[in-house]
């Protein structure tokens, strides 16, 4: 039991950093948004609303996967003393990130160029240029937090782009809405590409002064890519579509809706996310401790970290969950005052959000243990199934429709998940979790 109360304490340390950071990140977030929101038409806000939910997701691809990569590989190499490998697989990721960024930067950009000419309006497509900026700083600052954190940073890893960033873009664009400046989508998503650049530079400049190894080599990206090539490729394919999850409806509503919709999407989904603070929170911790414990086989340890995980976060979610109930039109209308009629889509998607807290942190465990083709296999398929649905719940139905897709696939997507990670891998990531972990722990074992 002592060696358990260890490890918890450690998580809990780093995770209370964690969280407030997270905390703040949170806080400065809505300042992001409510401030473009303010400063913004409804229609350039939803087009950046539209142009950011599509960077997002764009860069999640970019970063092909090894976000979550070097943080499974980077203790399972120190675990196996190969210093070495560890360090090969950080700087042949910079190097993916690099390279698949500006791949899909140069295809948005013909896309827009292409709508652009095709088009009566051709500055109706200038948002998509703007979201093509955007996807090399969102790729690089998802692995550059990555690298850090599978060093046990915390501060370093997520202060650029959680604090700086969101501090440096409401404070410039609230600047030119008082000089009358007239901003438009593509205006604001430039300038977040801008500032997050700079968050980035100072990130790698002060991780370096700190002793963290980081780097971009392109000399071992062969030897990695053909040993770690077919899992990197299923973490790929892992954070698009989690990614996906969490950008789409925003995307399909501006299609198939109008981009002012868009808009009260957006802002119904970024306040609904707040429920699963606390959790993020916590994986941003425990993700290299898992792959470290279950690498090394202390399971025990591995349950326990789980275990805390899923009873802090499903708490701090209930919590905000009833605000939302009763509290959460005043919540959008800090957007503005249209902004309200969103509470009950807030409702619906909060719903779903306190599904996957009470199933715990199951994506990480799955991707820290080597079952990433069969989180995939099964989240991506269900997923997959819901945005089907999406098409056609959309058209009838508009934002009521995604967000009741929405909620129901990920309630059903992370019951499934949670229960086969219990059946494979052993580790019980749900709330009863706790209660194998105390049985285990008066049983000896």
């Amino acid at each position: 039991m002592s060696e358990i109360k260890s490890v918890v304490r450690a998580g809990l340390l780093k995770s209370l950093v964690s969280l407030l950071i997270k905390v703040a990140t949170a806080g400065l977030t809505y300042l992001m948004f409510v401030a473009l929101s303010r400063a913004m038409g409804e229609v350039a806000y939803g087009q950046f609303a539209f142009g950011f939910a599509l960077a997002t997701m764009l860069a999640i691809g970019a970063a092909m996967g090894q976000q979550t990569a070097i943080l499974r590989y980077w203790p399972e190499e120190q675990v196996a003393n190969a210093p070495q490998k560890a360090l090969n697989a950080l700087k042949s990721g910079w190097a993916l990130v690099l390279l698949a960024s500006a791949g899909l930067s140069a295809v948005l950009a013909l896309v827009a160029l292409l709508l652009g000419l095709i088009g009566s309006d051709p500055g109706a497509f200038l948002h998509l240029f703007g979201a093509a900026l955007l996807i090399l700083p969102m790729a690089a600052a998802e692995y550059g937090s990555s690298v850090l954190r599978a060093q046990g940073s915390v501060w370093s890893a997520l202060l650029p782009r959680d604090i700086l960033w969101r501090i440096l873009v409401p404070g410039i664009v609230w600047w030119l809405y008082l000089q009358g400046a007239d901003l438009s989508g593509f205006a604001a998503l430039a300038l977040s590409a801008v500032l997050l650049t700079f968050a980035l530079a100072l990130q790698f400049f002060v991780g370096k002064r700190q002793g963290y190894a980081n780097g971009i080599g392109f000399g071992g990206l062969g030897s990695y890519w053909s040993e770690r090539g077919k899992a990197s490729r299923w973490f790929l394919v892992g954070t698009v579509v989690d990614s996906a999850a969490l950008n789409v409806d925003v995307v399909l509503v501006g299609l198939m809706v109008a981009a002012e919709s868009a808009g009260v999407y957006f802002n119904a989904f970024r306040t609904a996310g707040l429920m699963t603070l606390f959790m993020f929170a916590i994986t941003l911790v425990i993700a290299p401790m898992v792959s470290r414990h279950y690498h090394a086989k202390e399971m025990r340890r591995a349950q326990a970290v789980t275990s805390f995980c899923a009873w802090a976060g499903f708490i701090f979610s209930v919590g905000i969950f009833i605000a939302f109930m009763f509290y959460g039109d005043l919540i959008l209308s800090l957007f503005g005052a249209s902004y309200a009629q969103g509470h009950i889509i807030l409702i619906i998607l909060s719903v779903g959000l306190l599904a996957d807290a009470a199933t715990g942190p199951t994506r990480i465990v799955m991707m820290m243990t080597g079952h990433e083709r069969d989180y995939v296999r099964i989240f991506g398929t269900i997923m997959g199934i819901g945005f089907i649905l999406q098409l056609v719940a959309i058209p009838l139905f508009g934002l009521l429709g995604a967000a009741i897709v929405n909620a129901g696939s990920r309630i059903i997507a992370q019951t499934a998940i949670a229960w086969w990670t219990r059946k494979n891998v052993g580790i019980d990531t749900s709330l009863f979790g706790v209660m194998g972990l105390l049985d285990r722990s008066r049983a000896g074992a």
